[in-house]
Parts: structure tokens; sequence; C-alpha cells
């Protein structure tokens, strides 16, 4: 693959804050990459970095083989589309769509053109004449995009873009924003706090905290291999459960506080503390002899799925079906051992 966008070593300061910290990261042409993390990790400074928006501190940053150190925003070749959507109110949608074009001289004719053209790529055909205030908030959306688009730029920047809407409506343009991206055959930088929306609609996801990146690789990738217990919990819905422990003198199994034991599919160290990392779509109530126990504390049921949480909040399971256990329960779990994850109490890193 051709890297379409490459960042080098990046380094940004505010003043004593440390933004980003040695941040290196390829994005091929034609790849959908999510930038996904907890407020404040860097992900937007990191976005706002490319497009130019913010000066960097140090490091290298190149777009289409091109170094942008020193190069202004609009010189770019950059689309971003904002979570406020940005549209001129006084202006149509056509309006809106093919105000960019004309600042760069295009003819009346050909704008109104291409406004059709992109117009009908992205359902908005029959709303030209309209202006924002008309418009529901996932049309609005569109527009955004559609002004993108037009541009045919080299990237497409997309910072928090689903946060206002509604969640059936954010579903709904997800699903969109990834059949157009493959229809452009673009390459696309998407900025989430939501790790659902990054898992569904990326190619490759990168996870920041505090400034780094803590692992990037393909979705599943990051599901079935964390390299460590920050994304390990953040990668998954529910979050994973953590469970203090002491591998057995055999290597063979965790003990854990209280006497039960959670067998383990490969041979670990003998008596070292760890955390144990179970997810709660991998646990099951026992059929058989069960793993170990809890006392059941809450119980929420979807209908198509049961939430079961232990009394100390602590842990969590899924049933893929209507449960018959109510609060007070004290209920047997088992779960394959291979789907069992370890980690390092104090470093959080995978053993």
């Amino acid at each position: 693959m051709t890297a379409q966008i490459e960042l080098k070593n990046i380094e940004k300061h505010y003043g004593s804050f440390h933004a980003l910290k040695n941040v290196s990261l390829t994005i091929d042409k034609g790849s959908f990459v999510a930038l996904v993390g907890p407020s404040g990790c860097g992900k937007s400074t990191l976005l706002r970095s490319i497009a130019g928006l913010e000066t960097i501190s140090s490091g290298e940053l190149s777009i289409a083989g091109k170094t942008m150190t020193g190069v202004p925003p609009r010189h770019r070749d950059i689309a971003m589309v904002f979570q406020s959507y940005a549209l001129y109110p006084h202006m149509t949608v056509e309006e809106n769509l093919t105000y960019s074009l004309r600042l760069h001289g295009v003819g009346k004719a050909e704008a109104k053109a291409k406004a059709a053209e992109v117009a009908q790529t992205t359902g908005l055909g029959q709303l030209l004449p309209r202006y924002p205030r008309q418009l529901s908030g996932g049309q609005r959306q569109r527009v955004a995009m559609g002004r993108a688009i037009i541009r045919n730029p080299k990237a497409f920047l997309f910072d928090e873009p689903l946060s206002n809407l509604d969640a059936a409506l954010r579903v709904q343009m997800r699903k969109e924003i990834r059949a157009l991206h493959d229809r452009l055959g673009a390459t696309s930088v998407y900025v989430t706090h939501d790790q659902i929306e990054a898992m569904t609609m990326a190619d490759w996801v990168v996870v920041m905290r505090d400034g780094i990146i803590e692992q990037q690789g393909r979705p599943l990738d990051l599901y079935d291999h964390p390299v460590n217990r920050f994304v390990a919990g953040f990668i998954g819905s529910p979050a994973m459960n953590f469970i203090e422990g002491k591998i057995a003198s055999d290597g063979r199994a965790v003990d854990l506080v209280g006497g039960e034991r959670i067998p383990l599919a490969r041979q670990a160290e003998p008596n070292q503390p760890v955390v144990a990392g179970l997810r709660p779509e991998h646990m099951k109530l026992a059929t058989g002899t069960p793993t170990f126990h809890f006392p059941v504390g809450n119980v929420e049921s979807t209908g198509s799925a049961t939430y079961l949480t232990s009394a100390d909040g602590h842990l969590q399971l899924v049933q893929s079906e209507r449960s018959t256990v109510s609060v007070g329960d004290r209920v047997g779990v088992e779960i394959d051992p291979t789907l069992i994850h370890l980690f390092d109490p104090q470093s959080g890193k995978r053993i």
C-alpha cells in the first residue's frame, strides 16, 4: 500500500502541557483509520495537526509524499467534517456545497453540476434549494460531508461528526459514512470516543491515551490481543472484567481471593500476582462444574440479551437470551480457558 499520510515522532506542547508524545503513524491511501480514546487523550489534537489547524512542536508530517511543515491548511488538500456541521445558515444546501469551489474560481455551471453529482451520492438530491434550518441533524451532516466530498481532497478528516445525533441516527450515519468511503476510494481519518464506531467503521484502529499511541491494528486484533489492560478495558462493550489473583503453584490456574480457581489453557509463571481479564460475552452460566461463582446484584434485560452484574459491581456477564436469574442469586460461571487474558498488576502489560 502507498502511504497517504505519514507522521514521524510528532510532538505537541501547549506551554507546559505535553499533548502529543513521539507519535508515529502511517495511514495508507484508501484506508479508513479511526483514532479512538478517552477525552483528553490527544486524538483531536492529532487530527487538527494533520489538518494544519495546530502547529506541531517537532516531528515530521507528510501528505501524499509532500512535507507539510509550515504549509497552511488551505494548501494541504484535505477536507474536514466537524461535529458542529459548520454550515452557512444564510446559504442553501447547493450554495453550501459549491462555496469552496467558487472561492477557487470554478465556474457557476461547473460548480452547479458538481453539486448535483455530490447531492446524488449523499442522498441530498431533493434538498438542494433548502436552508440548513429546514434540515434534520442527519441531513445537515450529509451536507457537511458533501461539502468535503465536492473538493475531491487527498484525505477526509472527521472530528467526532456523529456526537450530536441520537443513537438510531448514529447507527445509520456510520453505515452511510463507511459506504461513502468505499464508493469514493477515499482516505479517511475518523476521531471518536466511541469504540463501537471505531470497531464497526474502520480498517485500522489507533487507541490513544495521554498523548501516546497505546496500540494500533485491525479492530478484531485489538479485541483478541490487547497489549495492555487499558486497551483491553477500552475495546469491547460491555468492558472487560478484571479479577485480581495469583498464579497457582502448578502454573495452570489463577487462584482468586476467596479460594476459587480459574483454570488456564497455558503454563504461566507460578505464584506471580496477576489480573485476569474476562470478557462479559465469553462468560456463561455454568451447565456443569462452574469455573467460579458470584452473587447477582443487578439484572438488566433488553429482550435479546440479559446483563447480570455482581453484587459488588466488579463483574458483568452477558447472556444472549432471556434469563430466570434474580437479584440475590448466587450463580456459577464457566469460561473457555483459551479466552482468559492475563495482565501484570503493576505495569498493566499483557502477560
